[in-house]
């Protein structure tokens, strides 16, 4: 029962909300529209009216985030525009009806894949659900694989804080799993020596808050450093903890150890629906069978707020902001010794920062991402001026760097809430459901945290109803297949004399075998598409881009897994490459 404290506590509150209600529909109603209406939505607002263009409704979004609600739910509609539904799996079963796993976990990303890991330290049936052919195909293998260092966080918020823990607990995280990562620098780069020194004063105050180091690079130090850098930088802001990896290496990697201590990946299943009753859900429906989970974690990326509205806890909405990408070829990996973007002085705390130039653990150099926001959560298409821009200015930074470089473009779509915070927590209208969500940059580095602290929420839900115990057949180390490319001469010579397989160079811009290929396709995260082949041992991603070596990935993936030729898919169901001659990929 309420006391006399909280009620008045209560009402106060609710009079701030309608009063912060009635100011902002009048800003929003004088700067956008006279149709927009704003109404309390729990403890959120709710934003309501169309608008003629994508931009305002995202600037909408932003305005009300700014008057203290919890959330910010934007059903603003775009003029003219019905958004595409969810793309989903072709595949109808019931492999998975009736099901009742101890926790089910919405979303293949690198968050959700860290998640079930760090569950499955524990004796609990943990079930990962993934829409898609393979993990990790959205935004969590179309970044740029930076560990950042944190700085680029506002100081007290929530993705600050989960930068920097996640950040530290790489190194071990990466030899536990077998990830290939190294710490090289990330610069902040400035062109203006006036405006230096009052940038390097304040981001050393928040790089003191936060625990992260920095060095200062003048003129002559930063070229000494990078002597092929143009000569207009003035100088530079150095944060040594940066770290660098594959992500969709380590997303993978994070499946598999799941997988070896006891969980199960459900690939091609996607949710459809949830049935709640009593406040909690009571199963969640899928194109594979309806499941009936004790507890349900949602780290569905850019389609989080659409899983919390199934489930009746929608207090936020996201809105898609994508960003374009191009790779250049390997032969340019050694003009640069660190990450480095070139911005102004109060860029580097906006929530974007333009990108930059970025080694890969690969031996590339990525550029980009630019940022823009757009609604489609599901458009990974690239555009020629966009890439012209973001060449135009990158490049600029590195003279010896030239488009002729580029070898291939991507882009990928980050999942932001209005509130630009990652959203953390249980639920406080289903009892049974945690959110990872509004997860955008920096995720990534912030995964490994991110994991740890929705376990601990998830387990002191569980533990309401019945004792979580330890899995104590938990063994955090997994034993990465082979790469010849690392090896020595005898290393390879003892390989390919177990298996010949070892021996056949199937990618030759990569280094690739025959025998790599298999180990992917027999890994206990069996893949069978060629882009997944890719993700795992980078067969295809050359200079040649499989123009050479995709015959051979095809013929390797059909004899370990059984399929036909004509069953073969660059990246799952609806990408056929070979028909036979009556049109059929059957």
């Amino acid at each position: 029962m309420l006391g006399r404290g909280n009620v008045a506590m209560t009402k106060t509150k609710e009079k701030i909300m309608k009063h912060n209600i009635h100011k902002l529909e009048a800003k929003l109603k004088k700067k956008f529209s006279p149709e927009i209406s704003c109404t309390v939505f729990g403890s959120s607002v709710r934003l309501e009216g169309a608008l003629a263009d994508w931009p305002s409704i995202v600037k909408a979004g932003r305005t009300a985030a700014k008057y203290g609600f919890k959330g910010v739910v934007n059903d603003i509609s775009l003029s003219g525009f019905s958004p595409p539904p969810m793309r989903l799996p072709q595949i109808r079963d019931a492999a998975y009806d009736n099901a009742a796993p101890d926790v089910l976990i919405i979303g293949g990303g690198v968050i959700g894949c860290a998640i079930a890991r760090e569950l499955s330290r524990h004796r609990l049936d943990i079930l990962l659900l993934e829409k898609e052919s393979d993990v990790a195909m959205h935004a969590s293998s179309r970044n740029d694989g930076m560990i950042h260092p944190g700085i680029a966080s506002h100081p007290g918020t929530l993705r600050a804080e989960m930068n920097v823990r996640g950040n530290a607990m790489y190194t071990d995280l990466c030899r536990e799993l077998s990830v290939p990562f190294e710490r090289w620098s990330s610069a902040v780069l400035f062109g203006d020596a006036l405006v230096f020194p009052f940038a390097a004063a304040v981001m050393g105050v928040n790089a003191k808050r936060l625990g992260i180091p920095m060095k200062i690079f003048g003129r002559a130090r930063f070229r000494e450093a990078e002597p092929n850098i143009s000569h207009t930088v003035a100088g530079a802001l150095d944060f040594p903890t940066t770290g660098f990896l594959s992500p969709y290496k380590l997303t993978a990697a994070l499946a598999e150890n799941a997988i070896e201590n006891g969980a199960r990946v459900a690939l091609d299943t996607a949710v459809t629906g949830m049935t709640v009753k009593n406040g909690r859900i009571e199963s969640v429906q899928t194109n594979r069978g309806s499941i009936h989970p004790r507890l349900v974690i949602n780290a569905a990326g850019v389609f989080s707020d659409v899983v919390a509205d199934m489930a009746g806890d929608r207090f936020f909405s996201l809105h898609p902001r994508k960003g374009e990408c191009a790779i250049l070829d390997k032969k340019t990996g050694c003009l640069l010794q660190r990450s480095m973007g070139l911005v102004k002085a109060r860029q580097y705390f906006s929530d974007t920062k333009g990108g930059g130039l970025v080694p890969t653990i690969d031996g590339n150099i990525l550029v980009g991402p630019d940022a823009y926001e757009q609604p489609l959560r599901e458009d990974f298409s690239t555009h020629r001026e966009n890439m012209q821009t973001l060449l135009a200015k990158h490049l600029a930074l590195a003279p010896a760097l030239s488009p002729v470089d580029v070898i291939a473009y991507f882009a990928g779509i980050r999942a932001a809430s209005y509130e630009e915070e990652f959203i953390i927590e249980a639920s406080g209208r289903v009892g049974n459901l945690v959110h990872a969500a509004g997860i955008q940059s920096p995720g990534l580095a912030s995964a490994p945290a991110i994991a740890l602290r929705i376990a601990t929420l998830s387990l002191a839900i569980l533990n309401k109803t019945q004792k979580v115990l330890p899995n104590e057949h938990f063994d955090p180390i997994r034993k990465a297949p082979p790469v010849l490319a690392k090896l020595s001469v005898a290393e390879k010579q003892a390989l390919i004399a177990k298996n010949p397989d070892y021996g056949v160079v199937v990618c030759r811009c990569e280094g690739i075998s025959r025998g790599e290929i298999a180990d992917a396709v027999n890994s206990v995260l069996s893949v069978d598409s060629v882009d997944a082949v890719k993700r795992r041992v980078r067969a295809g991603m050359g200079r040649c881009q499989g123009g050479f070596c995709m015959p051979p990935v095809i013929q390797t993936i059909c004899a370990n897994s059984g399929k036909t030729l004509t069953q073969a898919t660059k990246s799952g169901e609806g990408s056929p490459i070979l028909f036979d001659e009556e049109g059929s990929h059957e």
